[in-house]
């Protein structure tokens, strides 16, 4: 993520106190799926598409951008997750998944006022 997406986030969240957790991060964004019960069954949907327009977009694109390089997945440690996913997954429903995945990490980092540490990089070497 660059400095776009970072004064996006910013602009829209402030230093991210209003949001508790990551997960209500992705909620306000509309990173997540619609969900609909009935009866024992629970039937997820496509994405809410709340929030900010203008953010989600730019997550989604940062995401899609990741995805092009398989190559680099392990060094921005998203390596086994990605991997995984990737087989399982069709590729738009993971570019959401992932800038799902982003926004969560960005809220945890600019909430916590600290940089960026991959874990997967000290895994590896």
């Amino acid at each position: 993520m660059g400095p776009i997406i970072a004064s996006a986030m910013v602009a829209g969240i402030g230093n991210g106190a209003a949001l508790r957790r990551g997960r209500a991060f992705g909620a306000w964004l509309g990173l997540v799926p619609k969900r609909a019960s009935t009866g024992d069954r629970t039937i997820l949907g496509r994405l809410s598409r709340r929030g900010s327009s203008y953010l989600r977009s730019l997550l989604v694109l940062a995401a899609r951008m990741l995805l092009l390089g398989p190559a680099k997945w392990r060094q921005h440690s998203f390596g086994n997750w990605l991997t995984a996913a990737s087989t399982r997954l069709h590729h738009n429903v993971l570019a959401a998944a992932l800038a799902n995945k982003l926004a969560r990490i960005a809220r945890s980092v600019l909430s916590q006022n600290r940089t960026y540490e991959p874990r997967a990089a000290a895994a590896v070497e």
